[in-house]
């Protein structure tokens, strides 16, 4: 069995001591990592190799930042999205770990709608689907994996009525997400709970963890040839109430060994 995660750390120098926590707790096998918020140098390698980690990293001056731990060897593949030479930002991350291509995203929040930032974001998705399309049609187990700052279906956010026009939720942003599903991905999360309402992300706000007043952003998402290996999978919720916490909780899935 392999435990594959994703972690919005929100800063990963000022969230170390809870991330080291979570990793000791937990023992993931593999975690993707997002929002490091610190410089290629400023990555804090030598903690991460103490707790039993390999690490390849993409770092970005005070925002963005993409990261992949594991406990196995990791390939490095790429860390640019294909589709355009002038997007600068750390927000991809291909791997190869265990016979697996782990493809870790953060991709845009796209805030404020309408505008240049929402732009970039829609065509960010675009570039993205272009690029798991070629995956699929190498029928290879591939996974995605990560803070994609959308919420899917209403069932994914607390109150629907108040993010209709968040770049979050934008139908645009909804469909987009449709289309790239539709293309053969399997929304885990969403396939262990079909019901229920289970969230990622909670607002620092308003006592917004307190109240449950969640959204789902992280996402981790099978490709075909993987379907069979789902076992069980979950959202480690009780991070959120640590001290110092991020805003997000670690997402996990655990597949069977091939």
């Amino acid at each position: 069995m392999i435990k594959i995660a994703t972690y919005n750390i929100n800063g990963i120098n000022g969230r170390l001591p809870v991330l080291l926590r979570w990793l000791k707790e937990e023992s993931p096998d593999v975690v993707c990592l997002q929002e490091l918020k610190a410089p290629q140098e400023r990555f804090p390698i030598q903690a991460i190799t103490d707790a039993g980690y390999k690490a390849i990293w993409h770092g970005e001056k005070s925002w963005n930042g993409v990261a992949v731990l594991s406990k196995y060897d990791i390939t490095e593949v790429s860390r640019v999205l294909p589709g355009d030479e002038d997007d600068t930002h750390s927000r991809y991350l291909e791997v190869i770990v265990n016979q697996l291509v782990i493809c870790c995203l953060y991709l845009p929040n796209g805030n404020p709608y309408p505008g240049p930032k929402f732009d970039y974001k829609m065509n960010w998705i675009k570039r993205l689907t272009k690029r798991t399309k070629t995956l699929l049609a190498m029928e290879i187990p591939v996974i995605l994996i990560g803070d994609f700052n959308i919420i899917p279906t209403e069932m994914d956010t607390y109150k629907p009525e108040k993010y209709i026009d968040n770049a979050l939720f934008r139908i645009e942003v909804r469909k987009a997400f449709e289309h790239l599903i539709a293309q053969g991905w399997l929304d885990t999360i969403r396939k262990l709970f079909p019901d229920q309402k289970v969230y990622t992300f909670w607002d620092y706000l308003r006592h917004a963890y307190s109240r449950n007043a969640g959204l789902r952003l992280d996402h981790i998402l099978l490709s075909p040839l993987l379907e069979d290996r789902l076992l069980e999978g979950g959202i480690d919720r009780h991070v959120r109430s640590w001290e110092k916490t991020s805003d997000h909780a670690p997402v996990w899935i655990c597949l069977k060994e091939k």
